[in-house]
């Protein structure tokens, strides 16, 4: 079932490479804490900047070292058609439970454009699909009907990662979609609404650092304590604001290399914290006790 805090894990780096044995704690940590779901090669794993064979390298490191305790939800997406049907193709060969892929970005497709591309990928695999809707980066918004479109004519493609930040949209995805449609909050402040309008989990950031509390509000939500949701909803308020202040994932690396469980090491063009942004990082984090 795809369900519950799917974290959107970072990809650790050492000395320009991989940090395999960091990665691998990483998810143990995850499971160990409760969370619901992994998300490799995702933005927040840093994806555009891991070559292929890294991307395919991590997919498959994920997949082996989670070993069908929780679903792994293999991010797969591309600009290039092509490109992600056989990054796709390769997350079911090694055993991935879902793909998730990205509206193309920078080339701005029209919506009859998102359409063939989602429907093309969904064509040449079996592997359930959701898909990724984050028109701040992507520079285009794909719209309900279209992905009620897809989700109608392509069995495969079940669920999506709304990340418009509009309860609105994601309103009216799940109004033309039905209920069975997996609907997952693709912005943290907003996962606890996202539950209220019916919406299946959320694919998170913050759960890099607070895994417990973000698997919690979802499995007090489900359980009917929407009191003990609320409150973490708020508990966990400044600290998905901090995971924000500058491009992700510069500020949730930083915060596992202060917590001693990553280096804080990125790939340009991305670059380590302005010293404010620093500073109102480390004081979040001390407040909420995680350093």
């Amino acid at each position: 079932m795809i369900q519950g805090s799917i974290v959107a894990i970072v990809t650790p780096f050492r000395d320009g490479e991989i940090d395999v044995d960091s990665l691998k704690e990483l998810i143990e940590f995850q499971i160990a804490n409760g969370t619901h779901g992994i998300v490799p090669c995702g933005t927040t794993g840093e994806s555009p900047t891991l070559s292929h064979e890294e991307h395919e390298y991590v997919i498959e490191l994920t997949v082996k070292t989670v070993k069908k305790r929780i679903p792994v939800i293999a991010g797969t997406g591309s600009n290039s058609t092509e490109e992600a049907i056989r990054l796709t193709k390769f997350a079911e060969k090694v055993g991935a439970d879902a793909a998730l892929l990205v509206v193309p970005y920078y080339n701005k497709p029209t919506q009859e454009g998102l359409y063939r591309h989602f429907k093309h990928i969904a064509s040449q695999v079996e592997i359930p699909i959701i898909l990724y809707n984050i028109p701040g980066r992507t520079g285009i918004n794909m719209a309900p009907e279209t992905i009620a479109k897809l989700a109608k004519e392509c069995k495969n493609i079940v669920g999506i990662k709304e990340a418009s930040g509009s309860l609105y949209q994601a309103s009216k995805i799940l109004h033309l979609c039905g209920m069975d449609f997996i609907l997952l909050s693709g912005e943290d402040a907003l996962n606890f609404p996202i539950l209220a309008i019916g919406g299946k989990g959320f694919i998170t950031v913050t759960a890099n650092i607070a895994p417990k509390d973000v698997a919690e509000l979802y499995n007090a939500y489900v359980r009917g304590d929407f009191n003990r949701a609320r409150e973490l909803h708020y508990k966990l308020f400044p600290l998905n604001e901090v995971m924000f202040i500058e491009t992700n994932p510069i500020p949730v690396k930083t915060a596992l290399g202060l917590m001693g469980k990553i280096k804080d090491e990125f790939r340009l063009p991305l670059s380590p914290m302005s010293p404010n942004n620093l500073e109102k990082l480390k004081t979040t984090l001390k407040q909420y006790g995680l350093i």
